[in-house]
């Protein structure tokens, strides 16, 4: 969309601008959501919002205040309201459900929790496993020019990939990525009546219950008989000496299973999607594949897959001139901040070189997103495959968005192309 697109528009005001954040179809209509999130910049980054249906909460939609809040874990905690969810659905986990992986925790448990897996995602990992990602970025597109120049991207290549990647690295059978495609769909999807398993928290429960049951073979197998997968590595885990629980063990394979490949296949598609609508950057990135390295950091801030995560104040708490009272919420804008004119140079344009990118796509802080070096190794593998062979791109049909409030982009982008032969 253009800078202009994004103006504030003289038909909502402040009031109506908060309640856009925790619209999900406001997600899927970048135009109406940017144009809330620039008015809430503006006149009032830190909005107390009263949407009908969910407990209030602060929007926080500055880059400079979203830093701040996640810099300051000791004040704003992950617990109990990670995520925007509905006042039905904070009291299903209030009572209990829902999962509770590393995501949700605070310190000094969310340190001990992380290491468990942190060792699979460092740089060495990531040069061990690069030659794996390449060849299977190299196999998916091939199989994108075995399509007859016309897919829809999103169904048939960007999830498949990463898919494909995260699940071999736990270990799990190439029998059971399907099922695990449809439960992170349902997951993230929660709020999308295509995507969706039924409204209500009752839904989202047993979404979470199929994903346990998924992992609990794994768990058996692993501790059964381990091996040197990154399953086996949490499975066998013990903090203080202790083994992880089984539903401790399903939270951790269910983070990494599913935001280690949705997040990544939204960056893709909506990276592609970038490069589609703004013709000049695929050219020059074409031509000059030095570029792919910030070029992967435009994709992740252009996309932001993640569009927001909750905190809790511990504490009365002073943020950019309003007083935030112990026990309040806050919700943490991540597309806004990452449009943020005080930090992005034009931030409404795509600029595969753009240099510095302060992004908040991976968050920040100790909560900073543990995949983030293979998410990049991912998509920036993919485009090296991709890019010199695409000879020609053209939509074939809308690009479509998922509602969502929480983990989103694009969930059909048709295409047609001309890929030349396997490099």
């Amino acid at each position: 969309m253009d800078a202009a697109d994004a103006s504030p528009s003289p038909h909502i005001d402040v009031d109506e601008a908060g309640r856009t954040l925790a619209d999900p179809t406001a997600y899927a209509d970048e135009s109406r959501f940017h144009r809330a999130a620039g008015l809430l910049r503006r006149d009032d980054p830190v909005r107390w919002v009263e949407p009908e249906g969910y407990a209030p909460f602060w929007a926080v939609t500055r880059h400079a205040d979203v830093l701040e809040v996640e810099r300051r874990n000791d004040v704003f905690l992950n617990a109990p309201r990670l995520v925007l969810g509905t006042a039905e659905y904070d009291a299903m986990r209030a009572a209990g459900g829902g999962t509770r992986t590393i995501a949700h925790m605070d310190e000094p448990e969310h340190r001990a929790v992380r290491k468990i897996g942190a060792d699979w995602f460092r740089p060495r990992a990531m040069r061990a496993l690069e030659p794996r990602v390449r060849e299977l970025a190299r196999r998916y597109v091939d199989q994108m020019a075995a399509l007859d120049g016309e897919c829809d991207f999103v169904e048939h290549v960007a999830v498949r990939f990463p898919l494909y990647v995260i699940l071999s690295l736990l270990g799990l059978p190439e029998s059971d990525f399907d099922r695990m495609l449809a439960l992170t769909r349902e997951l993230f999807g929660a709020d999308d009546a295509e995507r969706s398993r039924g409204t209500g928290a009752a839904q989202r429960r047993a979404v979470r219950d199929d994903l346990f049951a998924l992992f609990a073979d794994l768990t058996r197998a692993r501790r059964a008989h381990p091996t040197d997968d990154l399953a086996s590595a949490i499975a066998n885990a013990r903090i203080n000496g202790e083994p992880l629980t089984d539903r401790e063990t399903a939270s951790y394979y269910v983070i990494i299973a599913t935001a280690g490949h949705d997040t990544t296949s939204a960056t893709i598609s909506g990276g592609l999607h970038a490069l589609l609508t703004h013709p000049d950057q695929l050219r020059r990135l074409q031509d000059d594949p030095g570029l792919m390295p910030t070029a992967v950091e435009e994709m992740v801030r252009w996309v932001t897959p993640v569009k927001a995560f909750m905190r809790t104040a511990a504490a009365d708490v002073e943020l950019c001139g309003r007083t935030i009272r112990t026990g309040q919420a806050v919700l943490l804008s991540y597309p806004s901040a990452n449009r943020d004119e005080d930090v992005f140079t034009d931030p409404f344009r795509f600029d595969v070189a753009r240099d510095p990118n302060k992004h908040l796509g991976f968050g920040s802080g100790v909560h900073y997103c543990l995949g983030a070096a293979l998410a990049r190794l991912e998509v920036r593998a993919f485009f090296d495959e991709l890019l010199p062979r695409l000879v020609h791109l053209e939509p074939a049909g809308p690009a479509v968005a998922t509602a969502t409030t929480f983990v989103g982009a694009l969930k059909h982008l048709p295409l047609r192309y001309t890929l030349t032969p396997q490099r």
